[in-house]
């Protein structure tokens, strides 16, 4: 088993962010998503208020880990989740994986992914399935990134004991890339989408998870 280490350490600022990043070099840049995202964030001195706004009014970020890593089964590669966020809104408590996007594709779909899939990636795919309270496996084009992320709110939100998850997609996308892919997630969950609107589902252990696609601030992409 992977020793992991749980003690973290304050930020110094944005480009404290980078060393995290599975590829520091190639992946920050301006105008891409992790130096955007890191900017936004750190400016915000609490949630950016697109984010909150996905949130009853007073919500208030308790804690935030950049490049947070969730285990998974079925494999060795963890979920590496953009920030995972501790969020408090009135009594209540929400573990939140933040995605940040920009023009970057969701990855791989479910059909790219599963196929000729190994005995660990069909218990992976099962083990997803189960914490989203899916019957069966998603249609070949939901793509397979926004299935762990959501999962890995789920996952962190049993371990933190927190009232409710939350996977919420910070775009900074003018043109609003790749929108519709994750309307055809929501449509899992027999949801349809708005930008900036928050929708709840209930999953089947009784936890609610909050979902949404909040529009960053554009000027972050020029930073």
């Amino acid at each position: 088993m992977v020793k992991r280490n749980r003690i973290y350490v304050p930020s110094s600022g944005p480009e404290a962010w980078q060393q995290f990043l599975a590829e520091p070099e190639k992946q920050w840049r301006t105008g891409y998503s992790a130096k955007t995202l890191a900017h936004c964030w750190e400016s915000s001195a609490g949630l950016p208020p697109e984010v909150a706004a996905l949130f009853p009014n007073g919500s208030e970020l308790l804690l935030a880990f950049p490049e947070h890593k969730v285990p998974l089964p079925g494999g060795a590669r963890d979920s590496q989740n953009d920030v995972f966020a501790l969020i408090r809104h009135g009594n209540l408590t929400c573990a939140a994986t933040i995605e940040g996007k920009v023009n970057e594709p969701f990855g791989p779909s479910v059909g790219d992914w599963m196929r000729e899939a190994s005995p660990g990636k069909v218990l992976r795919m099962n083990h997803l399935c189960e914490l989203l309270g899916l019957a069966e496996q998603p249609h070949a084009l939901i793509r397979y990134q926004l299935l762990h992320r959501t999962a890995s709110a789920i996952i962190e939100a049993r371990r933190f004991k927190t009232d409710e998850a939350a996977m919420i997609v910070h775009s900074f996308s003018p043109a609003r890339m790749w929108f519709e892919d994750f309307a055809a997630f929501m449509s899992l969950f027999g949801c349809s989408v708005t930008s900036d609107q928050p929708v709840e589902v209930l999953l089947p252990e009784g936890m609610k998870l909050r979902l949404g696609w909040a529009t960053g601030d554009a000027s972050f992409l020029a930073i």
